[in-house]
């Protein structure tokens, strides 16, 4: 008899300060532990027909990568408001200007818009085009597709490198433990048990379809993406190919591969999206990595933490079963 396939669920989450955001197919759940108890805030989700452009493969992906930023600044934000006293901070007097200035509404719209933009802006910087930059000095010796893997490799290192300073911060690691109740609620429901502390707290905090594992995919992707893309440009323009070396030459190819970003984003998407939906040995391959990033990037929650997890996963379960399958 042919083994029947897991159950996956579409649903996913964020860890917050004190608390998580879960995401089902119709509702958001933002739940927050404070001084005064637990807040669940539940919010319904904006959900696109089947038919819409913005739901076709490769622009679901850039669409959906967008919608999440947005949603997690506000999310962050907000636990923020809810979180204990004590790590509130007053807001400054440009806050309450601008605020005075724009109305309560247009200011949190701000707010989010430039944090989203300052967050997208550095990664972009840090993770892309500082690795374009320095493996541009290689065009001189190497071929394209050599200098795609350099700046991928120092990409990576550079990758690798923040998620290990980031998890030795003493302020992150409760973050980070609440990013493993996250991931083994979403074990237990996956497994068909029960939600209770007990179930929750024998699973894995390790999750396939976490959004570590996205990222590291999208840097995988860049590196074929880029040297496919470059090589099809250079024979596009052969001009260009004749100031190999130059600094107009690097400026324009580290401005085209920018310009590749969404490209890459819906592609790491859509193949994120094809690992998620199959458990043979080839995905287990392909996930590894993201897994093994993810020891660094979740810790062992406590059972407080693991109660805020299930109450957020109930919030957001549909009231048709199967309706959040993968």
């Amino acid at each position: 008899m042919a083994n029947q396939e897991k159950f996956k669920t579409m649903i996913g989450g964020q860890a917050l300060i004190e608390g998580l955001m879960m995401r089902g197919p119709q509702k958001d759940a933002i739940v927050v532990r404070g001084k005064d108890g637990v807040t669940v805030e539940i919010n319904d989700r904006k959900t696109y027909p089947e038919n819409s452009p913005l739901k076709w493969p490769l622009i679901r992906g850039v669409v959906g990568f967008f919608d999440a930023q947005v949603c997690g600044v506000k999310a962050i934000l907000r636990s923020a408001d809810l979180s204990p006293e004590e790590t509130q901070e007053e807001p400054s007097k440009f806050d309450k200007w601008l605020e005075k200035k724009l109305g309560n509404k247009k200011f949190q719209s701000f707010v989010v818009g430039s944090a989203v933009a300052l967050g997208l802006g550095l990664s972009i910087f840090l993770f892309f085009l500082l690795p374009m930059l320095i493996g541009s000095f290689f065009d001189r010796w190497v071929s394209g597709f050599v200098q795609n893997v350099i700046e991928g490799a120092i990409r990576i290192a550079l990758f690798t490198g923040y998620i290990l300073l980031v998890s030795c911060m003493e302020d992150m690691k409760r973050v980070f433990a609440y990013h493993g109740a996250e991931h083994k609620t979403i074990r237990c429901y996956e497994a068909g048990l029960p939600l209770t502390v007990e179930n929750v707290r024998c699973q894995t905090r390790l999750h396939p379809r976490c959004g570590t594992s996205f990222l590291l995919v999208v840097m995988i992707i860049s590196i074929l993406l880029f040297s496919v893309a470059s090589t099809a440009l250079l024979a596009a323009i052969p001009s260009l190919a004749a100031i190999k070396g130059t600094f107009l030459y690097r400026l324009v190819m580290i401005g085209f591969k920018l310009l590749l970003l969404p490209l890459v984003v819906a592609f790491s998407y859509e193949i994120n999206r094809w690992v998620g939906r199959h458990d043979n040995w080839f995905t287990h391959i392909l996930s590894a990595p993201g897994m093994w990033f993810q020891n660094f990037t979740t810790k062992e929650p406590d059972d407080s933490m693991i109660e805020i997890g299930i109450e957020a996963l109930n919030a957001v379960l549909p009231e048709n079963e199967g309706e959040d399958r993968w």
